[in-house]
């Protein structure tokens, strides 16, 4: 799921190979648009891009100060538990 600044046919064939259904919503001036756009999808986009942002509050996170991928990993998993607990914490 992307936003318009991603509508293009290259952007939607990468998807489409990789065995990927792209939810780009097309530009208002597109030549081909289809009738139908899965809305019910792309809502759920504003929500993905939240808990991006909520995760790059993280500075080691943003920063990718990390070397490899398993450390880097375990920093997402902790900030992601810091958040859980921060959503749920009500006291």
């Amino acid at each position: 799921m992307t936003d318009k600044g991603s509508d293009a046919k290259g952007n939607r064939g990468a998807a489409r190979s990789r065995g990927i259904c792209p939810i780009i919503p097309y530009r208002s001036n597109a030549r081909h648009r289809p009738a139908f756009f899965p809305k019910g999808l792309y809502r759920h986009r504003a929500r993905i891009e939240q808990a991006i942002g909520k995760l790059k509050r993280f500075k080691r996170v943003a920063l990718r100060c990390d070397k490899t991928a398993n450390s880097y990993a375990a920093i997402v998993d902790f900030a992601c538990s810091l958040i859980l607990v921060k959503s749920v914490h009500t006291g």
